[in-house]
């Protein structure tokens, strides 16, 4: 370096180090925003729509600049986790953890919900992954909740607790994730939640404004509670007639329920300065629910496009709000 280089340099060194601190959070949270392959259409439900090939997904998702991801669909990715780090590890990606669905508020499934949350814990503990999303379903076939007795609420807050010990022997962070169509969907189901338990939640920001309760408020208030974050837009004017059980949440999906962030109804952008301005420091996932009907679209678009979108709109707008 020259004498005028250096000089350049030592007057200009005060003013980049101004600049990258303030661009430090902006970066910062850009780095922790990861994507799932329900984003890809990747989804269990029968007669949901097409499934994607694993590599074609797994390289649009490095193509988009994610490294982490979350499970998706049994089958999507191995059932052996050295088959699963080594699948991802060719990406250069790693694996978050997984949506998980339960059935826990039944005493008599008691030792099947255990034995499953157990096997499941140990599977993610040998991928390395650090998040056991849990859901709370009526049964396994997803059935419409219905009202619970107050020895079943009971037992249910039993089993949470039950669920985070058998987490915290695995390394794992359990977080309650608050959806459409299981025994916490609503606003007043997650406020019993909050009351009843310590258990954390993933802050699901579709699911959560689907049920009536404000992400953003949820965020403010209960931002102790928050152990991982779900981005996803909805649009608003859907979701009446899905909590009518009048159309499923399947056929919602597939007329468009979910949008690219920012194109909905939902305070995206409040609820990430939130979490930012209070300390929250984990991960942000992208999942943007949806269902290929039409077959497969070309490389590059449908999903990929769409999930594009979508990090524009972090990348663009939520992002330069946090430096």
């Amino acid at each position: 370096m020259g004498p005028h280089n250096l000089a350049v340099w030592a007057f200009s060194l005060p003013y980049l180090l101004e600049r990258s601190n303030e661009r430090f959070a902006v970066s910062d949270f850009l780095s922790r925003v990861a994507s799932a392959p329900i984003s890809w259409g990747i989804c269990e439900v029968p007669d949901w729509g097409a499934m994607l090939p694993k590599r074609r997904v797994l390289s649009e998702m490095v193509d988009l600049g994610f490294t982490a991801t979350e499970l998706g669909a049994d089958g999507f990715l191995p059932s052996d986790p050295d088959e699963l780090n080594a699948d991802l590890g060719a990406f250069g990606m790693t694996l978050l953890g997984g949506f998980t669905p339960l059935v826990l508020h039944d005493p008599a499934q008691r030792n099947a919900a255990i034995e499953s949350a157990t096997a499941t814990a140990k599977f993610f503990q040998k991928t390395g992954a650090t998040k056991f999303v849990s859901s709370v379903v009526q049964d396994m076939d997803w059935s419409h909740p219905r009202e619970l007795s107050t020895e079943e609420q009971r037992h249910m807050i039993e089993m949470l607790g039950i669920l985070d010990d058998i987490c915290a022997e695995h390394g794992l962070e359990q977080v309650l994730h608050p959806h459409v169509q299981t025994l916490v969907e609503t606003k007043d189901d997650i406020s019993r939640i909050l009351d009843g338990c310590d258990v954390h939640f993933c802050l699901d920001t579709g699911h959560m404004a689907f049920g009536g309760q404000d992400p953003v408020e949820f965020a403010a208030n209960a931002m102790d509670r928050v152990g991982h974050v779900h981005l996803k837009d909805i649009r608003l004017d859907m979701v009446p007639a899905v909590l009518r059980r009048e159309v499923s949440l399947m056929a919602a999906t597939q007329a468009g329920v979910f949008t690219n962030l920012g194109a909905g109804d939902v305070d995206i952008l409040g609820v990430v300065q939130t979490l930012e301005s209070a300390g929250y420091r984990g991960w942000y996932v992208i999942e943007q629910d949806t269902a290929i009907t039409g077959g497969f679209p070309a490389e590059g678009e449908g999903p990929a496009l769409e999930v594009s979108t979508s990090l524009k709109y972090l990348t663009d707008v939520v992002a330069p709000t946090l430096g």
